[in-house]
């Protein structure tokens, strides 16, 4: 048998009926081609399959080989939030002495000059994580027309997008902290949700729903977060008009949960006698707060290093499917 040759740039141009030089501003994600071109040419990439050769470029350049953890949020969301950097500690762990480089590709959700798609459509990585999804987000597309192997880390929202995937059980997590605040004697449950275009966000409010419609509970004391800090004390504020003889409350995140338990001092609320609270991530921060904080765990070490690992095997071919963990309630003073 033959071997198939890869496609080439001149063989993209020639399927598209552009030249060499528009085919690869495409590829590069020029802002300045028509629309035509750039159609004519992603559907030639598509369909041939082609990727730039990172072999010509690593000759020229001498670059080692790289996966790119992609975070498709704010610099200043990316470096406040120990989510991210307990993802970056437990993919590069996971990585260990491998002759491979790990670089982190940020951009906001709504990346104007798309820079993130730039980045993986030019051949700079052998590999992506995609860290921290939005439903509104287009890169599973970029991936899936560069075949470029990827993994998401989090299941991706978009339920068209057919891409391997790594996520803790955070429905499950939910229920537990739901359950627990009813077994406590709380009546009057309150949820600061994340964002609900994120399938954490909604997974964790939807766990929460469902415990509480079990028990004969309201549902109605939602107020939604961003999963910071900021976020989780003004919806805090505002579950506390509407409701203030909350006597439970679920932050979808600890950086919430302990914004949470501040606003509650502030409106002369006492945790737990009064209000009890569970967060979710099992942070360092969740054991700092005073009085330190009942949880959920989110294994984010052992995700990121699943993670790496189910994308090493795409990378040399595999096929994949999509791992879930599993959860668990550590219980401390807040609740």
């Amino acid at each position: 048998m033959v071997a198939r040759n890869a496609p080439t740039l001149e063989d993209v141009a020639a399927r598209a009926g552009v030249s060499r030089a528009t085919a690869s501003r495409v590829v590069n994600a020029d802002p300045r081609v028509r629309e035509a071109a750039r159609l004519a040419v992603s559907a030639a990439v598509a369909e041939l399959g082609y990727r730039p050769n990172r072999a010509a470029r690593r000759l020229v350049t001498r670059a080692a080989d790289s996966i790119a953890v992609v975070v498709p949020e704010s610099d200043e969301r990316v470096f406040s939030d120990p989510f991210f950097s307990g993802t970056l500690r437990g993919v590069t762990g996971a990585v260990g002495d491998l002759p491979m480089q790990v670089v982190l590709v940020m951009g906001k959700p709504d990346d104007g000059d798309r820079r993130m798609e730039r980045y993986l459509r030019g051949g700079h990585t052998d590999g992506a994580i995609v860290v921290s999804h939005h439903q509104n987000d287009t890169l599973w597309r970029v991936l899936a027309e560069t075949r470029l192997p990827s993994v998401f880390l989090g299941r991706p929202y978009a339920e068209e997008a057919r891409v391997p995937y790594v996520d803790v059980d955070n429905c499950a997590g939910a229920a537990l902290a739901a359950r627990h605040l009813i077994a406590r004697g709380c009546r009057r449950i309150g949820t600061v949700t994340g964002p609900l275009d994120m399938s954490a966000g909604h997974d964790r409010w939807q766990g929460w729903v469902r415990v509480l419609e079990e028990a004969g509970l309201e549902t109605d004391l939602v107020e939604h977060g961003d999963f910071t800090a900021a976020g989780g004390a003004e919806a805090t504020r505002r579950l506390l008009e509407r409701c203030p003889d909350l006597d439970g409350l679920f932050a979808a995140s600890d950086q919430m949960a302990v914004a949470a338990i501040g606003e509650l001092g502030v409106a002369g609320r006492r945790v737990p006698d009064d209000v009890a609270v569970v967060g979710y991530d099992d942070s360092e921060a969740a054991t700092m707060s005073r009085p330190a904080l009942t949880t959920v765990v989110n294994p984010i070490a052992e995700m990121a290093a699943r993670a790496v690992d189910l994308l090493l095997r795409v990378m040399d071919g595999e096929e994949v499917q999509p791992e879930t963990l599993s959860t668990d309630l550590v219980v401390r003073e807040s609740a």
